[in-house]
């Protein structure tokens, strides 16, 4: 399995994790378009109250899995959040969260509510 397939392995079995905590699909791999300044949001799902965008990380391991997570990127996830509630009104009045789910194979999955 090359490394991009690992990726979107990792997105779908973190979405199926979310998905039995409760959580329904709002977006996946949201891109704004160039020029933002905005990184893609892997994720993006909601609960009654809470919308909550999603860094995914596939590593080696755990650890590295979260370092993985630099401040610059977490600025350009910001930024995409800013981007779809712009174009997303009809969650307003959500609480916003940002979250980081870590994974490593064969398979262990950690989500960190309120990563950045």
């Amino acid at each position: 399995m090359t490394k991009g397939n690992q990726g979107k392995f990792a997105e779908f079995m973190a979405l199926q994790y979310l998905r039995l905590k409760g959580y329904s699909l709002v977006a996946c791999n949201y891109i704004t378009g160039r020029g933002t300044g905005a990184g893609e949001v892997d994720i993006i799902v909601k609960n009654q109250t809470s919308l909550v965008f999603i860094e995914v990380k596939k590593r080696k391991d755990l650890t590295t899995a979260y370092y993985a997570i630099q401040p610059k990127q977490q600025q350009r996830i910001r930024r995409g959040a800013e981007a779809f509630l712009a174009h997303h009104p009809e969650y307003q009045n959500f609480d916003i969260r940002f979250d980081a789910i870590l994974v490593e194979f064969p398979f262990k999955i950690e989500h960190i509510e309120n990563a950045f």
